[in-house]
């Protein structure tokens, strides 16, 4: 059950030119499941405003003391009033939200995400570790170019813990600098080769509605079954 909560803001982090995170002590301990999101509401006497009170995921693991929210500031009034926040500035949030979430009795999981659809994968990630889980996980992470790739250094960390947890950046828009990068969309040869057990794997495809309609259609074209895609989309605003 959803509840209306305050937050005050602790830190905010940079993780790329244009994303930055959010964290918040909340007002009361809520307990959300990796994979699950909040409201934010910035008009609190009008629920239904749709420019101020918008819907992030938790890009943080539920075992922490905060909770962490994550953005690609834009020009809108929302990311504005996002830019406004101070230490201790107050936001009220409705949380948590969302079904598209992680089971801890999937034993693989496939992860097909592009650009700001990393954040419930984060949580996810973060939680595994933390909870020390058995889960075999294949990330393959599509951005534009290498400096649009957010919590770069978290993920990379998490892959040199735990030999269950397999990263593949693709950039789409130039030629990668780094070699553990691969230049081109995901697509399903990359699957193919990445995930050679793909028909045993839970997929969970977050990103842009046009991309996460091409995953799908890469998913079934593969003989997924449609239950093992779970998928949201990502509307930028």
């Amino acid at each position: 059950m959803a509840e209306i909560v305050k937050g005050k803001l602790l830190a905010r982090i940079k993780r790329t030119p244009t994303i930055e995170s959010f964290r918040f002590i909340l007002a009361k301990k809520i307990h959300f499941i990796p994979g699950q999101f909040v409201q934010v509401l910035f008009d609190e006497k009008d629920s239904n405003n749709r420019m101020l009170n918008k819907y992030l995921s938790f890009s943080s693991s539920p075992t922490k003391e905060y909770i962490e929210v994550t953005k690609r500031l834009s020009e809108s009034d929302f990311s504005g009033k996002l830019r406004s926040l101070q230490p201790q500035s107050e936001v009220l949030f409705k949380l948590p939200l969302g079904n598209c979430i992680l089971k801890e009795e999937y034993k693989r999981i496939g992860f097909l995400i592009g650009g700001i659809g990393i954040t419930p994968v984060i949580s996810m990630i973060e939680y595994s570790v933390e909870k020390c889980l058995e889960t075999d996980i294949v990330l393959c992470y599509s951005n534009r170019r290498e400096e649009e790739i957010a919590f770069r250094k978290e993920l990379d960390q998490w892959s040199a813990l735990s030999s269950n947890i397999n990263i593949i950046y693709t950039v789409t828009d130039c030629e990668p600098q780094d070699m553990r990068c691969i230049s081109g969309h995901i697509n399903k040869e990359l699957i193919q080769k990445k995930m050679k057990d793909y028909n045993e794997r839970i997929f969970f495809i977050f990103g842009p509605p046009r991309m996460v309609e091409a995953m799908q259609n890469v998913c079934k074209d593969i003989g997924c079954e449609k239950e093992n895609i779970k998928s949201e989309s990502f509307i930028g605003y």
